[in-house]
């Protein structure tokens, strides 16, 4: 059997599930290959190129900011799962000017994320907004400060049904980042200095995705008894209803990536990041080469 690591560089649904439900239902074993999932949310880039990542949206700055040839060869969505997560009163993105605001470093892709859907609803983020910045996945401190008043918004992931909190708590969803800017984040990518795309381990990967992304269309109940594991603190209808609402609609059928809403994407994060756009979609989203 074929072994090959896989990285993951964040945490949540977002990152994980495609990942999750293929480790879960033998689809890796079906495809003939072992895969160590590692955690490389802390690692630098030069360790992480030795693995497949899933992470799509930092091999994309990575690609652009240092020149790493990344090359992603399947895409499972391109709404990504942020959402802003407000105290009451606060019901749009207009209502956080003035406000303190928890969010990611502007250099990770969903710090890059937030300023843009910011700059999009008119807001400078670096003048319009206090920002508080913290580490990526530290929600569960965003929310006890929500609770005790020392932030007014929190930028948040997939680790929790960002409606079904704030149902909970008498809070506002004023945005989530999907229905504002739409890039292929998740998925797997390698750097094809280090590891072949045609690498026989990497395609087993995306083809044990692909099943996977089929299950989450087609079998509702399986997804959602895998999605649970991430959403703990949710009961099993609101898990369901995340679902429904930014799950099934969203992610894709087949991996491939929409390369005209690629080259918008890029472009959107090269500027916020103050870089070129050295690469096109169909440079870096080569999602058509799997080999069956």
């Amino acid at each position: 059997m074929r072994t090959i690591d896989l990285a993951f560089v964040g945490r949540g649904l977002h990152e994980e599930l495609a990942a999750y439900i293929a480790d879960q239902e033998d689809f890796y074993a079906d495809e003939g290959v072992h895969v160590a999932l590692r955690d490389g949310c802390s690692w630098d880039v030069e360790r992480l190129r030795d693995c497949a990542t899933i992470g799509l949206g930092r091999a994309l700055l990575s690609r652009l900011t240092d020149g790493t040839p990344w090359v992603a060869l399947s895409v499972n969505t391109d709404r990504p799962l942020f959402w802003f997560l407000a105290r009451p009163g606060l019901t749009s993105l207009a209502d956080l000017a003035g406000r303190r605001l928890a969010v990611h470093a502007p250099h990770t892709p969903p710090g890059c994320f937030a300023r843009i859907v910011l700059r999009r609803a008119g807001l400078d983020p670096d003048r319009d907004v206090h920002t508080v910045v913290r580490n990526p996945g530290d929600y569960g401190m965003d929310l006890r400060h929500l609770r005790d008043g020392s932030i007014d918004a929190a930028y948040v992931g997939s680790t929790m049904a960002p409606e079904a909190v704030a149902a909970e708590h008498g809070w506002q969803v004023p945005a989530w980042v999907g229905d504002h800017f739409r890039i292929p984040t998740v998925g797997v990518a390698v750097d094809p200095t280090r590891i072949r795309p045609d690498d026989p381990a990497v395609q087993a990967v995306v083809r044990a995705h692909r099943r996977a992304l089929h299950v989450i269309h087609r079998d509702p109940g399986t997804t959602v008894r895998h999605m649970r594991t991430f959403l703990g603190g949710q009961t099993e209808a609101e898990v369901r209803a995340h679902y429904e609402r930014f799950i099934a609609p969203h992610f894709t059928t087949d991996g491939q990536a929409d390369l005209a809403v690629g080259d918008s994407a890029i472009t959107a994060v090269a500027a916020e990041l103050g870089v070129p756009a050295t690469v096109t979609a169909a440079e870096f989203y080569r999602t058509a080469t799997v080999l069956s």
